[in-house]
């Protein structure tokens, strides 16, 4: 029986992920984004655990509860702060992608008055138009921030497929290499060259990644199991290291097609229905505040997701053998969206097995 919903978390899968995706990428260091748990210091350690070199984050609330449970390991924050922010940057994380210099500024003083350091990677746009100075612009940046006294530039990145969708390919990866030698030259160093997210990792096992880079930002792939850019499983992962579980609220049988004039449903929406006759129906105590039904797969295939609405998770158990009863769980795998909701919501009972 199940009081509440509740995510589950298998930390021996994540590690064996992480482990999994590490031997994938040699002589690429994986920075681990735990952003989609919440910066759970849990899920953080097992990716530790396989292999990562660092850990990435996009809050510094998120920072903060990692920093707090003791986790030492570098720590990046993959989305650029507000100026206003810079002191609590310089506090928690290592390094911060940047690519607006009045932020940089902002950190740097900061950072001088923190007496501390922070380092950056300078973010470029190739082409997916989320963040990243244009490349034209790089070199009067490099610049401006190499003659500051308390920032270091770390390397260049790039972000690729999460906002335009586009993929990461030898002409816009190989741009990015490009830059990095110029740079380079520029400052008379070594650079890391981030080249991307998990959509990159296609790229190193198809031997086309640049061997200009040097570092990737993983989250997805370590989590769910999947290539970011078909979603597709990805041989040798656990595609259940996250699942969750809602109870049994209802339990009936009823029509298929709703009766009565329609109109829009909670969310202005048509939905449109198909008539199967009667059928038995289970609702769960879970609803689109807590994930959207398209991000959950059941783990019985024999069980489908209806739909939902704000609190009530609507499946057709009708082919079950047995009807589930109240209190009864019901388990699904949850995409990355899902996964996002689920850990932000804070309806959500959250558990780690076995304890970090």
């Amino acid at each position: 029986m199940l009081a509440r919903p509740t995510v589950t978390v298998d930390l021996s899968k994540v590690r064996d992920n992480a482990r999994a995706v590490v031997g994938l990428l040699p002589g690429i260091d994986v920075v681990a984004v735990t952003k989609v748990t919440c910066g759970s210091p849990q899920v953080a350690r097992a990716m530790l655990g396989g292999g990562a070199k660092a850990l990435g984050e996009s809050r510094l609330e998120n920072a903060e509860r990692l920093r707090a449970a003791g986790l030492t390991a570098p720590l990046w924050l993959l989305r650029a702060p507000a100026p206003e922010s810079a002191g609590e940057t310089v506090q928690l994380t290592d390094v911060s992608l940047e690519s607006e210099l009045g932020t940089v500024v902002a950190l740097e003083n900061a950072a001088a008055a923190a007496g501390r350091r922070h380092a950056i990677i300078a973010m470029v746009d190739l082409g997916d138009l989320r963040e990243g100075m244009l490349p034209a612009a790089l070199p009067a940046f490099l610049e401006r921030v190499n003659a500051m006294d308390h920032i270091d530039i770390a390397g260049l990145g790039v972000n690729l497929t999460c906002y335009g969708a586009i993929v990461p390919d030898e002409h816009n990866l190989g741009r990015l290499a490009e830059l990095a030698e110029r740079s380079e030259k520029q400052l008379g160093r070594p650079l890391l060259v981030s080249g991307g997210n998990s959509g990159s990792i296609g790229m190193v096992t198809s031997g086309r990644m640049p061997p200009a880079v040097n570092t990737l930002r993983i989250g997805e792939t370590i989590l769910l199991g999947v290539d970011t850019l078909t979603r597709e499983p990805t041989p040798g992962l656990h595609l259940d290291a996250i699942t969750v579980a809602a109870p049994v609220i209802e339990c009936l049988v009823k029509p298929s097609l709703p009766q009565g004039t329609s109109a829009q449903d909670a969310f202005g929406n048509f939905p449109t229905f198909t008539d199967r006759g009667e059928r038995r129906r289970a609702i769960c105590a879970l609803g689109r505040q807590d994930a959207p039904p398209e991000g959950l797969v059941p783990l019985d295939p024999r069980v489908q997701v209806l739909g939902a609405s704000s609190d009530h998770l609507i499946l057709d158990v009708h082919d079950l053998v047995r009807p589930p009863a109240l209190g009864d769980p019901i388990s699904f795998v949850p995409n990355y969206a899902a996964t996002l909701q689920l850990f932000t919501s804070p309806y959500v009972q959250k558990v780690f097995t076995p304890p970090a």
